[in-house]
């Protein structure tokens, strides 16, 4: 992963270091809200910029825009960062909260009417993981953002941890149990990330994703049989869809189906393979990565569609 802060507006220039408040949920607690009123999200929101300065302390002179919401991981791990993004861009309307000169502002987005602005709301469709991301953008003068992105990357791994009274506050905010509060990059969440999903069996994934994050323009296949074909160009995923003779010929072209047996061993083989298929194009969809399937019987050479 490159150390270089992540810019909203392109990967170019370091206008922006994005980030996260990751929240750590104890078991199977309840959470009662995901995103809090205006009062309670400024709160939180100076809790959270007093911590970052810590860990760099020109931290203090950068805009900090944040929201009072928590999110699953693969809202925010999307190409193009859009959860980031619409930050950044509500940001660029709203008043000044505080200090004056060489400080920053500290601006936090609540709900009104249990309405968050913008293309903010939280997707239900994830809800009850066991990481809630509360994200925030900080931004302004590029050498400045530069120096404390780097910082940041090289830093938060290892002692990135919440002050106690901000892991307290989310929790008392949002009615939810804090086992561990920290402080991540997007780039510190794509690792851990990275080993979730080889820790549960979508490591040969993996590759493919981090280029729709950090490469959207290029260019990447996973190949790798007994693992579906798929070519990441353009911005989108194309899924090579075989029928059973097809996917025979493919990759189990030394297996013999001349019994019932072996008939119905190959038929589950198939099986599994048009759910592993599944599954990776729901993995790619909850990203924000567009899947598009491609038929490729006859092909003599699918990867060449």
């Amino acid at each position: 992963m490159s150390s270089a802060s992540p810019s909203a507006s392109g990967p170019s220039a370091p206008l922006h270091v994005l980030g996260a408040l990751a929240l750590e949920l104890k078991g199977d607690a309840a959470v009662s809200r995901s995103a809090l009123p205006r009062h309670d999200a400024g709160a939180l929101s100076e809790k959270i910029a007093r911590d970052l300065a810590g860990f760099a302390a020109e931290t203090a002179a950068l805009d900090l825009v944040t929201v009072g919401a928590h999110y699953d991981p693969v809202e925010l791990l999307r190409p193009g960062w859009p959860l980031h993004r619409e930050l950044d861009e509500l940001s660029a309307n709203a008043p000044r909260e505080r200090g004056a000169g060489d400080a920053g502002r500290v601006i936090a987005f609540g709900a009104h009417e249990q309405q968050l602005p913008g293309a903010l709301a939280p997707s239900p469709d994830y809800a009850g993981g066991p990481l809630r991301l509360v994200p925030f953008v900080l931004s302004g003068d590029p050498d400045r953002v530069a120096r404390v992105g780097e910082l940041l990357e090289s830093s938060l791994l290892e002692r990135g941890m919440a002050g106690a009274d901000t892991a307290l506050a989310a929790q008392e905010a949002f009615g939810l149990q804090v086992e561990h509060a920290r402080y991540l990059t997007v780039h510190d969440l794509a690792a851990m990330m990275a080993m979730q999903y080889d820790h549960a069996g979508l490591g040969p994934l993996w590759p493919l994703l981090e280029t729709a994050l950090l490469q959207p323009d290029g260019e990447e296949w996973l190949d790798a049989p007994p693992e579906p074909l798929i070519h990441y160009s353009e911005g989108e995923a194309r899924i090579a869809l075989f029928s059973p003779n097809a996917w025979h010929q493919r990759y189990a072209p030394e297996a013999p189906c001349g019994t019932e047996e072996c008939r119905e061993k190959l038929n589950r083989r198939y099986q599994h393979f048009e759910a592993r298929l599944k599954q990776i194009a729901a993995v790619l969809g909850a990203h924000g990565v567009p899947v598009t399937f491609v038929h490729c019987d006859g092909a003599p050479e699918p990867g060449q569609l």
